[in-house]
């Protein structure tokens, strides 16, 4: 009988220590982006000459967060090609067109992630994947984390980030004026936003 009562006890210690020892389980939030409060933007060489500032003016997407252990997940970003714009009329015509965007067969462009490492106290990799023009290919954005907390305007709790990141057209079968250098194959991407949590 007091072997038995030992035993139950060694039992009872070892269990407690191991579920002592258990993280506890992160609790994400749902974070969607405030399509008010979102920028996606691109910059592309003209000529050498200079570089054309251009913006998507319809997004959305969504993420979970987990602000105790910065656990990143479940990110989407989705884009509707057929928004472009760079203030000039004819060139976002031609953006629309089967050169650049093709936008009426392939009406979005979106990012996927399904994590991310953290590379510093408000500052992230996140290794996903973007379609565009049917094609996907490997995407990397570095963010920062900016700010959280309620905002002072209408008090929902909100997370601010900026996001970089380079798209290689060509890879994507974007091939218009790679070959004779007219317009940039490597094209920067700049992503801003606020994102509510749910």
């Amino acid at each position: 009988m007091k072997l038995s009562r030992t035993r139950a006890a060694g039992a009872s210690l070892l269990l407690c220590l191991s579920n002592w020892a258990m993280p506890a389980a992160a609790e994400a939030a749902h974070y969607e982006l405030d399509p008010n409060h979102l920028t996606v933007a691109f910059m592309v060489d003209h000529l050498g000459y200079a570089k054309v500032l251009g913006m998507f003016r319809a997004a959305r997407g969504s993420y979970q967060f987990d602000e105790a252990t910065g656990a990143l997940t479940k990110v989407r970003i989705e884009v509707d090609t057929q928004s472009v714009f760079s203030n000039y009329a004819q060139r976002d015509r031609h953006l629309k067109s089967a050169d650049f965007l093709n936008t009426a067969q392939f009406p979005r462009m979106v990012f996927t992630a399904d994590s991310a490492r953290r590379t510093g106290e408000r500052s992230f990799e996140i290794p996903g994947q973007l379609e565009l023009l049917g094609r996907v290919q490997p995407l990397t954005l570095t963010a920062t984390w900016n700010k959280s907390g309620p905002s002072p305007i209408d008090k929902v709790y909100t997370m601010g980030v900026s996001a970089r990141g380079t798209i290689k057209r060509s890879s994507h079968g974007m091939n218009y004026g790679v070959a004779n250098e007219w317009v940039g194959d490597e094209v920067p991407l700049l992503i801003e936003f606020e994102a509510q949590r749910k």
